[in-house]
């Protein structure tokens, strides 16, 4: 009997220990459990592709400040490219199966060749709207930089193209057009 008693008496304290230790007043938060927050500049809710503009951000690390920025440039225009270039080939594709065109590959073929001329002058036209440069712990610069290029603009220009292209004006409506790329751009 007294094994017993000992034995519930035993139970009982570590059972008392376990709830003690749940209840412990030390919170484990990522700063104790050793996460450090980073910092990533020219990036948020504020420098995200809008309705209105396509963004996109580039970071480049190097020892050399001018490389490393060229870096960030590079990498905030290819990124703005294809953003443009999978938004106005989306667009693209839909104007043409929305319509009842005769000849549809002739014509995604030619609104491909647009929008590679689109992006191409595009990127010559995009604006910095945000660019940090820092210092690593190793001595290194850090470039970040955000690019922007208005929606209107790239709509502009694809519809300066289309309608001075022989094949494409019969085919082409511009309201429609902007139509289902002001639907794309919505999705933003």
């Amino acid at each position: 009997m007294k094994t017993s008693i000992l034995k519930v008496l035993g139970l009982g304290v570590i059972a008392g220990m376990m709830f003690y230790s749940c209840g412990s007043s030390k919170k484990i938060t990522p700063k104790n459990d050793g996460e450090v927050e980073i910092v990533s500049y020219c990036s948020g809710p504020e420098y995200q592709s809008t309705n209105k503009a396509f963004r996109y951000t580039g970071i480049g690390e190097s020892m050399n400040q001018m490389t490393a920025k060229n870096m960030a440039m590079s990498q905030a225009r290819a990124g703005l490219a294809a953003t443009i270039n999978t938004t106005i080939k989306t667009v693209t594709d839909n104007y043409v199966k929305s319509g009842n065109f005769n000849n549809k590959e002739e014509l995604l073929n030619n609104y491909e060749g647009i929008t590679r001329e689109v992006v191409n002058q595009t990127l010559s036209g995009a604006i910095v709207i945000c660019e940090k440069m820092t210092r690593t712990q190793q001595g290194n610069y850090k470039s970040y930089i955000c690019l922007e290029y208005g929606s209107s603009e790239v709509l502009q220009n694809i519809n300066n193209r289309a309608s001075s292209q022989e094949i494409l004006k019969v085919d082409y409506n511009y309201e429609k057009f902007k139509s289902t790329f002001e639907e794309e751009m919505s999705k933003f």
